[in-house]
């Protein structure tokens, strides 16, 4: 039986409102570093992607809806560079893997993230993107610790209190170590994979 005819007009190259969804997220992030968000306006992100006000009301809202969806874009791609910490079976090696690429992604996006937390409180959408994603790092160092002998369980000996209070203590000081330099956010890494191994029982 011959094979069936490709699909017409199957794309192969990116749809024109995907281009533009990741031209005004790509504006809004600039603008994040040029102007701060509060000073940021919808025709600003309009302008720098190179569309008109009406056009980008098509894709979202309001200036809140262009932030919340660059959030989303962003913690989508911690979660996925930080993966590795739930998949790979040695805890040292996912301790470390997970430390090194969210240290990449802070670099890259350290800016978003910062204004994710300070919206957090008074953004509902950006506080429950924000939450979910903690509560999946929690789950994975939950997972690295039970794998390194920590007990299961919830008491502030084991190992899911305990990853709850490393997932916090370890965004705290990616927020402020990001502000200075790209070597403070280094150092900073280093003192909480030193933190999180001792916690593990793998140094002491």
């Amino acid at each position: 039986m011959p094979g069936r005819p490709p699909a017409r007009g199957r794309r192969t190259t990116e749809r024109k409102g995907d281009v533009r969804e990741r031209a005004i997220l790509d504006t809004c992030e600039a603008l994040l570093a040029g102007k701060g968000y509060d000073a940021m306006t919808v025709g600003d992100v309009a302008q720098g992607a190179g569309i008109t006000r009406g056009a980008l009301y098509f894709y979202f809202g309001s200036k809140q809806e262009v932030v919340t969806a660059l959030v989303a874009r962003t913690v989508e791609h911690l979660w996925e560079r930080s993966r590795a910490t739930a998949q790979t079976d040695e805890p040292r090696q996912a301790i470390a893997t997970a430390m090194q690429r969210t240290v990449e992604l802070w670099n890259e996006h350290g800016l978003v993230m910062r204004t994710a937390i300070d919206l957090s409180l008074t953004v509902p959408e950006i506080g429950e993107l924000w939450n979910h994603t903690a509560d999946l790092f929690i789950a994975a160092i939950t997972a690295v610790l039970e794998r390194a002998g920590i007990q299961a369980g919830t008491r502030p000996d084991q190992a899911s209190a305990m990853a709850r209070a490393l997932c916090w203590m370890i965004e705290r000081t990616f927020y402020h170590a990001s502000q200075e330099s790209r070597e403070n956010l280094q150092e900073a890494s280093e003192t909480c994979e030193h933190i999180w191994l001792i916690s593990a029982g793998l140094i002491t």
